[in-house]
């Protein structure tokens, strides 16, 4: 045999052996890698097999090789739903990584970005950051055995595409990120199933694989429509959220939930859990009905009295400032409203911003309060999930001209955070799902605040 016939024989062998690596290791990964949170010196990396497999992460600081660490092996089993998490500490601040994954001993092989950031150590030495952030609601993937007979109501997957676009610093999901069928909030692993077919969507991975997450709940991704602290599963759904998202805290100690804070720069964010605690919303009006319970709402004025971010932005998974209370809304349980804007208020809380879902129309709501900076709420859905339009919220006299996107139009929102210490601002924005802008607004720092006192 020649040399050349040798040498493409070889070439042949070795390339078999590689395509029949690559297809062990895809093989065996179901969905991710999914980035977590992300602090100064630390983030989170979660994935999920098809099955039991040994993974591992391989990291280094973009642009140095030499600088490459190896994370410990995870074995993943049936009794953590085949999920990993790769918790990588003692990272250089302000730093862009890049990454990849190792399952069973082999490297897997991805046609799209694998790179993580840790944020800045920027106080006391400049200015803050630019950062920017994408959010939504309202993620509807098919699934034909289980959806209602007619034209699917999911659609427009590429919508993830056109939001890892934009490059975001990270996301945040603002609630119904999976929708439960009738058939999933009977029990625990119907609900793993739920999630697990959801994050599998292919259109999804780029995104998750480069791009840090955040999530809160709404109805649908914690139980059945509408549902509330009554709901059975309530505790089987605190679990399944704690397993597939990567959120540096779930409630507290002592009140257990969704609800967490993160900070981005000089900005605080507050994911509130609207479903854990909520009275029905059936319930008639009294002093004690609530969306979010006392000591849920105690854990919020106490961490913005603390907080001194130059932007609070509370998230949450229904409407906090829409007067139109139709259907579910912060507005349909007045006294804990009464009692937030009344905090706000008194204890002179500046900076102050809401994002909400939920309502299958996006739009921009700014409440004028007694005492109180013009209050907005940015309702970002649906992302591919139906769309709605409400004839009956057509004349809305709190929304901002120009922001109402209705008539099954899929969205997402963008926020970017810009300029000096002394004149930060807010560029909102909302974009469909090919990415093309459909509106913007900007916000300063100093029309959310209050008067300097004499």
């Amino acid at each position: 045999m020649s040399n050349r016939l040798i040498a493409k024989a070889l070439f042949v062998c070795l390339t078999s052996l590689l395509l029949g690596v690559h297809a062990r290791a895809h093989d065996c990964l179901r969905s991710g890698p999914m980035l977590g949170y992300s602090e100064m010196t630390e983030v989170i990396i979660w994935l999920q097999t098809k099955h039991p497999c040994t993974a591992q992460v391989r990291f280094w600081k973009r642009g140095q090789p030499e600088t490459a660490r190896l994370s410990e092996i995870v074995k993943t089993s049936a009794t953590s739903d085949h999920i990993a998490r790769f918790r990588l500490s003692a990272l250089a601040f302000g730093t862009r990584y890049d990454y990849e994954v190792y399952l069973d001993g082999e490297r897997l092989s991805l046609p799209y970005e694998t790179s993580f950031q840790t944020q800045p150590m920027w106080r006391w030495r400049t200015d803050p950051p630019t950062f920017k952030f994408a959010f939504g609601s309202c993620a509807y993937i098919n699934d034909p055995p289980f959806d209602r007979p007619g034209p699917p109501y999911g659609a427009g997957y590429e919508i993830f595409q056109a939001i890892a676009a934009q490059k975001p610093d990270f996301m945040i999901w603002l609630g119904d990120n999976v929708y439960y069928r009738e058939a999933d909030w009977l029990n625990e692993a119907a609900m793993r199933y739920r999630y697990a077919h959801t994050r599998a969507l292919p259109e999804l991975q780029p995104l998750l694989a480069s791009v840090h997450h955040y999530a809160t709940w709404d109805d649908h991704d914690y139980g059945p429509n509408d549902s509330d602290r009554s709901f059975r599963g309530r505790e089987w759904s605190l679990r399944v959220f704690k397993d597939y998202w990567a959120n540096p805290s779930y409630g507290t100690v002592e009140t257990p939930g969704v609800f967490t804070s993160f900070e981005w720069g000089d900005v605080e964010f507050f994911l509130l859990d609207d479903r854990f605690h909520r009275s029905p919303n059936k319930m008639p009006p009294e002093p004690e009905k609530a969306m979010f319970g006392p000591a849920q709402m105690r854990w919020l004025m106490e961490a913005l009295r603390s907080s001194d971010a130059t932007f609070k932005i509370i998230v949450a998974g229904n409407q906090m400032l829409n007067p139109l209370t139709f259907f579910e809304a912060f507005g349909n349980y007045p006294e804990e409203q009464k009692r937030l804007f009344d905090f706000i208020r008194t204890a002179r809380i500046s900076g102050v911003l809401f994002l909400s879902g939920d309502r299958h129309h996006t739009e921009l709501i700014k409440r004028i309060e007694p005492g109180l900076y013009p209050l907005y709420d940015f309702t970002s859905s649906p992302l591919t999930s139906g769309g709605s339009r409400i004839e009956r919220e057509a004349n809305n006299s709190a929304r901002v001209p120009g922001t109402w996107v209705t008539n099954g139009t899929r969205n997402f929102g963008m926020i970017e955070v810009s300029g000096p210490a002394k004149d930060r601002k807010l560029t909102l924005r909302t974009l469909d799902q090919k990415g093309r802008e459909l509106w913007r607004h900007e916000i300063r720092a100093a029309e959310l605040s209050f008067p300097v006192s004499p």
